[in-house]
């Protein structure tokens, strides 16, 4: 199968080594850093310096290949899918953003090529868990999904460092959050909703953050009470973040935000990836509650994967590798809901949420 990988950042450059070492897919990966590119190539990985903002640069780069797997900034998402599109090529995405995914969820309406966005961690696997332990209820009345990409060491006072895109981050942050209250469709507010828990004696906080849910407000619309995401970090980090956002409004200049951040927040390879989903209700007469918890850590050696490498790239790559198998709709939209869990779990990719630890212990 032939893929046109799209981005050769971090997660771009893990999606590109696991693919390529199948030998089932021809990867070709589109950047426009030579520099990122050059270490793909020297591992004998082909590549294409080309404008990944430029719909006729990635038309030209895509046209020929079975699929595209975008793993470009959240704000190229329309551009790639229809680039992908009018070349008739499959397509791929890890995008977290509402907007981007609706209109993709409108182009792949007639298509006769697949659209599959949010193919990540969150939204992504966290979804395919959650609707996973919803149907095995009778009736449903509660589902929470939550899911941290932390610092394994957190030593600044948002006790936090940069471990995936800021611009997905500050994204995340400052728009509207979907759920289902009280059995009724809402947009909840970002950052807030706080709560608090422990788990394996380490304490967080969780709030509202967008595009999280991924598609599985309108899935499980009139059939639960209550479903929600919300984002894990370390206690007082949300209110930083409120204070910087709201009281210095820097939601209104988030270019001079993320631009901050990079200056000031070292990135780290030396992250954990936690995933707590919890459903609730009736089943066979009983009130019960269903638990999936992962806590996913970084890898050392030779060439080092933080957590959310191994997550991110474990998701899209699963979702293509199950594609290619037929265990997935050929064409339109296809949503995470579709992807068996069982199916995911067993994959050569997919298998790396099961060789990590499971965490049961929850206060």
């Amino acid at each position: 199968m032939k893929i046109a990988l799209l981005g050769a950042g971090h997660i771009g450059q893990t999606i590109a080594r696991l693919l390529h070492a199948t030998g089932d897919y021809q990867v070709t990966v589109l950047d426009k850093s030579a520099k990122y590119l050059s270490v793909l190539a020297a591992e004998g990985i082909a590549t294409k310096e080309v404008d990944s903002e430029n719909k006729a640069a990635l038309m030209a780069g895509v046209r020929g290949n079975d699929a595209v797997v975008n793993a470009l900034p959240y704000h190229l998402a329309i551009t790639a899918a229809e680039a992908a599109l009018e070349c008739g090529c499959h397509y791929f995405d890890l995008t977290e953003d509402v907007a981007a995914t609706k209109a993709i969820m409108a182009m792949a309406k007639d298509a006769k090529t697949a659209f599959m966005p949010q193919c990540g961690l969150a939204p992504g696997f966290i979804g395919i868990v959650a609707h996973h332990l919803a149907k095995q209820f009778d009736e449903v009345r509660d589902v929470q999904m939550r899911v941290g990409a932390l610092p394994a060491f957190p030593t600044n006072k948002l006790k936090y460092n940069l471990t995936w895109s800021v611009d997905g981050l500050i994204n995340e942050y400052c728009h509207p959050c979907e759920a289902i209250h009280g059995g009724d469709f809402i947009q909840a507010l970002p950052l807030e909703g706080l709560e608090h828990f422990s788990l394996d004696g380490v304490e967080y906080e969780a709030f509202n953050t967008s595009g999280g849910l991924g598609t599985l407000c309108e899935t499980w619309s009139g059939k639960v009470q209550n479903l929600d995401y919300k984002t894990v970090r370390y206690p007082g980090h949300r209110d930083l973040m409120k204070f910087l956002l709201e009281d210095l409004a820097l939601a209104g200049d988030q270019e001079q935000l993320k631009d901050i951040m990079r200056k000031s927040m070292p990135a780290t390879m030396q992250d954990v990836v936690l995933v707590f989903v919890t459903v609730s209700g009736m089943k066979n007469g009983q009130l019960l509650q269903e638990v999936f918890a992962r806590k996913i850590f970084a890898e050392r050696g030779e060439k080092p994967l933080s957590a959310i490498q191994i997550t991110t790239a474990a998701g899209i790559c699963t979702a293509v590798d199950l594609f290619r198998q037929g265990k997935l709709p050929q064409k339109g939209f296809i949503r995470q809901e579709d992807v068996a869990l069982p199916d995911f779990l067993a994959n050569r990719f997919g298998m790396a949420y099961e060789t990590q630890r499971n965490v049961q212990s929850i206060a």
